[in-house]
Order: structure tokens, then sequence, then C-alpha cells
């Protein structure tokens, strides 16, 4: 029965345009929205290899640079296959939200009212761009990943490997490793890169959701005048309804991201500080440039959280500005009272967090990189 149900509301999920890039992916997969043996395909042996590349930290222990290199990319298949197991073990959870929005986005599609139109398509606009540009920007880094040990001059895979009784490097076991690895870094892709973008779209669709709020409360000025008093009053407590579900709706998506934020923000604070590290230390340019480009990934990838969730909840607090925008001399006391509770609740903003421990704004970003850079400063001072 679930498969059925499932069957049955996928495809106005899979067609919502704001969120049908991700899911499309994660579909495909087997993630989401059905059930078969593609998750295992990806799953198990990404999973398998990020165990032989933590395996090959312990062996390269003592050789800096190289435990550093090698621990950025355990990282990003550990947070890869955490995150596709936290979204298989939450799968419910993750369906039902997206068919809210599915139901939602149709339902604001539908308002006839031209700067709504024009909002949604803005977002829309915006959220698909962002998804492709996701996609395509971590198939190319993850091809350069994979070209870049042909241009060492010397034997080496993609991602440090290490299997206790085998040598990587021996014809014709490197060929197949180096092969295997190389095929393993597209569903790696695929299961790291759609969580991020899905962050990305569901916050922006939460800014459709808050911006088509305030344009409706602040078209009241006319409505006041031009319709009668049930009619206004109506729509007064649907824009209620409306901010109440955009709470839950932010509230729904802090639930779902926020302990895989918890994981990222940990690990990729210390792989910061390492990396800046090991910048100090490396004397080739080619090494240099490439330590570059994964401080570069690990900034832009924080700071895609970080800018969108800031960004949710400073447009959140305009809600109360909307509502005080509102014709609210021209109502009676029954509809001031509503009108007060939209701006008393719009006083607390909505936040997307950490852990469930602090907000994600842009402060806390700055505050992050600083930390890591002082924990960097720390380390050279102890190393020198």
């Amino acid at each position: 029965m679930s498969k059925q149900l499932s069957g049955m509301t996928a495809a106005p999920i899979l067609d919502c345009p704001i969120i049908s890039v991700n899911v499309r992916v994660w579909h495909f997969w087997s993630f989401v929205l059905k059930h078969d043996a593609m998750r295992y395909i990806s799953i198990i042996p990404v999973g398998v290899m990020n165990v032989f590349m933590f395996a090959d930290l312990y062996r390269a222990w003592g050789n800096i640079d190289e435990v550093i290199i090698n621990a950025y990319f355990a990282m990003i298949f550990f947070n890869a296959v955490l995150r596709t197991i936290f979204i298989l073990c939450n799968r419910q959870d993750y369906e039902d939200f997206l068919q809210r929005i599915a139901e939602v986005y149709s339902e604001i599609a539908m308002i006839d009212d031209h700067v709504v139109q024009k909002l949604v398509r803005k977002f829309t606009k915006r959220a698909r761009l962002l998804s492709k540009a996701n996609l395509v920007l971590g198939a190319v880094i993850s091809t350069c990943y994979v070209v870049y040990p042909l241009f060492t001059g010397t034997r080496s895979l993609p991602y440090g490997m290490f299997i206790p009784g085998v040598n990587n490097f021996k014809t014709p076991l490197y060929q197949v490793f180096f092969i295997g690895q190389a095929v393993l870094t597209f569903p790696g892709c695929c299961m790291y890169i759609p969580f991020t973008s899905f962050f990305a779209t569901t916050t922006l669709f939460g800014l459709v959701q808050i911006q088509t709020l305030q344009r409706q409360l602040r078209t009241f000025k006319d409505e006041v005048v031009k319709e009668n008093r049930a009619l206004v009053e109506s729509k007064l407590e649907k824009c209620i309804e409306d901010h109440k579900r955009i709470i839950r709706y932010v509230s729904d998506v802090n639930s779902l991201v926020t302990y895989i934020c918890l994981i990222e923000f940990m690990s990729f604070g210390l792989m910061l500080c390492a990396l800046l590290f090991l910048l100090n230390i490396i004397e080739n340019p080619a090494q240099i440039i490439i330590v570059v480009a994964y401080i570069f990934m690990i900034i832009s990838q924080i700071f895609t959280f970080y800018w969108h969730a800031n960004e949710l909840r400073e447009e959140s607090m305009g809600i109360a500005e909307a509502a005080y925008d509102a014709p609210w001399v021209e109502l009676d006391d029954s509809m001031k009272k509503k009108l007060l509770l939209i701006i008393a609740r719009a006083q607390q903003p909505l936040e997307i967090t950490v852990g469930n421990v602090y907000a994600m704004t842009l402060e806390m970003f700055q505050s992050l990189l600083n930390a890591s850079y002082s924990y960097f400063t720390l380390l050279r001072r102890v190393y020198n």
C-alpha cells in the first residue's frame, strides 16, 4: 500500500519546478519515492570505500600533508554516506515534506496577483539554476579529483585507500582500484550535492511563502475599501493560517537538516583549520593550487548553508512590518486583534539551527571562520 501511495504522489513532487532537480536525482538512486536495489548500488560500495579511506589515515599517520589531504576526501565521502543514510532513515518524513511543498507551490502559483507570479518565477528560476550549477560544479571538480593523479608522475589513487594485506599499486590491482574509485565518484557526488541544493531550494521556497504573505498583508488597504467586511476578515484569517503554515514549514526544514549541519560544522571546521595549516608548510605550486581549491570548496559549502538560512531569518522578521502596513486603522477591533497576533508572533524570527543549538546567521559564519583561523595560528605556533 505504501509503495502504491508513493507511486501516486511521486508525479506532482517530481514535477514541482522548485524542487524537481534534486528530487529527480534522489528518485533515480531510489532514496525517495521508490524502493529498489539502486540505493544499495550506491551506498554499499561508497561506504566500503570510505572505510578503507579512514584505514589509510591510520597507515599514513605521521606524514602530515598526506594525512590532511586524505582526511579531506574521507570526510567528504563520510558526509555523503551520512546524508544518504539520514534521508533513508527518515524517508517518510522527507516524502511527506516534499508532498507538502508540491501542494503549497501549486496553491501559490495559482494566486491571481502579478507580483506573486513574478515572485514565484524569480525564486523558481533561482532554485533550479542553483541546483543545476551545483551538480555541474560537483561533476567538474570530481573529474579533476580523478584525473589529477594521472599527472603526478607517480602511481597514486584519486583517494587514499588502505586494504590490509593488499598492495594497491601493483598491476592489475592499481588499475582496478583506480577505475573503481573513478566510477564511485559519480554516485558519491549524487549522494552529496543534492542535499546541499535541497537545503538551498527549501529555504528559497520559504522566502516565496514569506514574501507572498507580506504581499497579501499589504494589499488589505485596497481590499478594505472595495470589499465587504466578511470577505476581508476571511482573507485576514487566511493570512494567519498561512503564517502558521510558514512557521511549521521552517520547523520541518530545521528538523530535516539541523543534525547534518552540526556534523558538517564540526568536521569542516576542523578540516578548514588543517588545510590552512597544510597551505603554510607545503612548497609545491601544484599542491598549493589544489589545497586552495579544497579550502574554497569548504568555505563555499558552509557559506551556502549560512547565507540561505540568514536570508530566511531576515525576511521572516519583515512579516511584522508588512502586517503593520496593513489598513489596521480601518479594521474593527476583532480584526485588529487578529492582526496583532501576526505582529506579535513575527517578533520571533524563523531560524534554522545547527544541532538545535545556535541559529545559522552570517554573523555565526564569520565566527566560525574566525575560530578556524585562531586554531590554525595556534597550530602553526606549536608546529614551529
